[in-house]
């Protein structure tokens, strides 16, 4: 069992000790368009190397809307045979219309995923427990649900702590809606604690989220500089975080923009460290214009020394859990 950072009980399941960074992949192009398996699996060593403590993929910054369904199988392939057990992969069963969710739920959980995670948009409190219990009824090891909502607070503070309650396989929530810190708060509270909180989108608050006691990240890249700042800070070294974070704080309040400007940039970024043979998106594909272009290239400069900088500020690579 672990705790939150205000020492509330969190889960007994060890698979859910999934406190630190859980990086969402950006999904690599080769020029011919296809997939480049050996890149992603380069880029997953190169982030367990850098301290990460867990994996989502496809999400929505690996483009999971533009591939197909066998692509996304292969690329959770891909994940379980170079992760081998070490941390816990999520894998992203968002798809429509139900049946394909529900088909796919049960598909990531007999590969091997640790647990699955869905976004459902949220219309009402009936027909979105129901799609969550269709969900649930696959019995993965964990089920996440994405609160996404750029717009508005997403799903009702008492929606979720009721499906907490009735639904044994809900342990985790990604929270990703306006005014994020306020709600990370409010779940955590609302479950005592026993819900796994991560933030996402609104990792340009991550200072804020470890305050409230959020137990986990996930961005993409930059694995070396959110590891460090999140060991840091638990370390008791609130101070020294925050002077990194803020030394991250000129790349997010670029990349975070917009979503498709964050999966160009680190993309980018990717490519210019050699991890990625393109920094290509799939069409429909975003480009920037001369002037993001100038500013991009230059913070992905200022990325590349920094992840350098801190090259030496990492634990020892996780081993296979032979559990």
């Amino acid at each position: 069992m672990f705790e939150n950072a205000a020492g509330a009980l969190c889960s007994a399941n060890p698979r859910l000790d999934m406190k630190g960074i859980i990086t969402v992949l950006n999904t690599p192009f080769a020029a011919s368009g296809q997939i480049d398996h050996d890149a992603y699996a380069q880029h997953i060593e190169y982030a367990l190397a850098a301290g990460v403590n867990g994996f989502l993929a496809p999400a929505m910054a690996g483009e999971a809307g533009k591939l197909t369904r066998e692509e996304r199988i292969e690329l959770i392939r891909t994940l379980l045979a170079v992760v081998r057990g070490r941390v816990p992969v999520i894998g992203c069963a968002t798809r429509h219309p139900v049946a394909d969710r529900v088909g796919m739920t049960d598909h990531l959980t007999q590969m091997g995923c640790d647990g699955v995670l869905v976004s459902i948009p949220y219309t009402g409190e009936k027909l979105f427990c129901a799609h969550i219990r269709e969900v649930a009824q696959m019995q993965p090891g964990f089920l996440m649900l994405q609160d996404w909502d750029t717009t508005g607070y997403g799903i009702p503070v008492a929606v979720i702590r009721r499906l907490h309650q009735d639904i044994e396989v809900f342990r985790c929530i990604k929270i990703e809606v306006v005014e994020a810190g306020r709600k990370y708060t409010e779940v955590l509270e609302a479950t005592g604690g026993s819900l796994h909180v991560s933030g996402g989108w609104a990792v340009t608050q991550m200072i804020e989220g470890l305050d409230r006691g959020v137990h986990a990240f996930m961005p993409t890249a930059l694995h070396r500089a959110y590891t460090a700042i999140y060991r840091r800070y638990s370390a008791g070294d609130r101070e020294g975080a925050r002077r990194l974070f803020r030394r991250v704080s000129p790349i997010l309040a670029f990349s975070n923009q917009r979503l498709e400007i964050s999966i160009l940039f680190f993309k980018r970024l990717l490519h210019r460290q050699g991890i990625y043979p393109t920094p290509n998106l799939r069409e429909p594909e975003y480009r920037f214009d001369r002037y993001q272009e100038k500013i991009a290239d230059e913070l992905i400069e200022y990325a590349i020394a920094l992840e350098e900088e801190l090259r030496t500020d990492v634990p020892p690579a996780p081993q296979q859990n032979t559990v």
